[in-house]
């Protein structure tokens, strides 16, 4: 049976989707078929202002899931992430290949990712990750930034830990 061209479109876009096949595609499009007006005007203003207001040029990279549901908590951020499910530990026999550093690269091959800021945790692991994807990234001419490490807003200097107190005079800023 011969569809319409409109409706063999769509199929073929959404079919292109990842985890999306020819049925689900097809299902998919006579759901938007028989929907009102206003449902796909809505989903494709949504499509449209993630687009808009995503900043494509920018990576931020997190160790687990539940860290981009942080960084998205506080409404800074406007990029996109990648996931590493984990971090390098020698002692572990976790290298890059388990973490998502090639699918990493792989992103970043097609040349329009400016900036990687690596968001992993401020201990040995996430130090020790840090450095590698910063030593396999920049010579892509990507720039890797870190997010700021020291006092916490309201902290007391006084419960400060030594290594926290360290690191935030030694990356001081001017006023």
């Amino acid at each position: 049976m011969q569809l319409p061209e409109p409706l063999e479109r769509l199929i073929g876009e959404l079919s292109r989707l990842p985890g999306v096949g020819p049925k689900t595609a097809q299902r998919l499009a006579f759901h938007f078929l028989r929907a009102d007006r206003e449902r796909a005007e809505r989903l494709s203003e949504a499509l449209l202002d993630l687009k808009a207001r995503i900043d494509e040029t920018l990576i931020c990279v997190v160790e687990a899931p539940l860290d981009v549901l942080a960084i998205e908590r506080t409404a800074e951020y406007r990029g996109l992430f990648h996931v590493l499910h984990g971090v390098l530990s020698p002692i572990d026999n976790v290298g890059a290949e388990e973490i998502h550093i090639p699918e990493l690269l792989d992103r970043l091959a097609g040349g329009e990712v400016r900036e990687v800021i690596v968001a992993t945790n401020p201990d040995i692991e996430g130090e020790a990750t840090a450095a590698y994807l910063q030593r396999v990234i920049s010579p892509l001419g990507v720039q890797v930034t870190r997010p700021a490490h020291g006092l916490p807003f309201g902290g007391d200097l006084e419960y400060a830990d030594e290594l926290t107190l360290a690191r935030a005079m030694s990356r001081r800023q001017v006023l």
